[in-house]
C-alpha cells in the first residue's frame, strides 16, 4: 500500500475544450491489466468539451455548481451535485458549466485501446447547442 504522489493540475488544451478546463488526476492504472482511471475536472463558467465519446462509456459524479451535457439529438441534460451521469460506450455528448456558474465532476472511465480510442474527439459545439438552439 502507499499514498499515490500528486500529480500536477492540467490545463485541458483548446483542441478538445473551449473556455477554461482542469483536470486533476485520482486514479491512473499502475499495471498493464489495469484500466481504472478515476479524475476531478473543473470547468469556469461557460467551459466545455468539443463533440467526444468513450470507448468503454463513463461515469460523471458531479459534485459542485451546475453542468449541462448535450447529445447528438439535441437533449441537454441538468446535472447537479450529488448526481451521476452515465454516458454508454460510443455514444456522442460534450459537458459544460451551466452560464454563470463553475462546474466540477469526478470523471470515472476505463482506458480503452490506446488514447484515440479511449476518447474520440470531434468537433467544438456551436453556442447554439450550448444554450439548446
Amino acid at each position: 500500500m502507499n499514498i499515490e504522489p500528486t500529480v500536477p493540475t492540467t490545463k485541458k488544451p483548446p483542441a478538445h475544450f473551449a473556455g477554461d478546463v482542469w483536470l486533476d488526476p485520482i486514479a491512473l492504472p499502475h499495471e498493464n491489466d489495469q484500466t481504472m482511471v478515476v479524475a476531478t475536472v473543473r470547468f469556469a463558467p461557460g467551459g466545455r468539451t468539443a463533440w467526444h465519446s468513450h470507448q468503454y462509456g463513463q461515469y460523471l459524479r458531479l459534485t459542485q455548481g451546475v453542468g449541462r451535457f448535450g447529445t447528438r439529438d439535441g437533449k441537454i441534460i441538468e446535472v447537479h451535485p450529488g448526481q451521476t451521469l452515465y454516458t454508454p460506450p460510443g455514444e456522442e455528448d460534450w459537458h459544460a458549466a451551466a452560464p454563470g456558474c463553475f462546474m466540477e465532476y469526478l470523471a470515472m472511465l476505463q482506458n480503452g485501446e490506446g488514447p484515440a480510442k479511449t476518447t474520440a474527439w470531434g468537433e467544438h459545439i456551436t453556442g447554439d447547442a450550448y444554450i439548446g438552439r
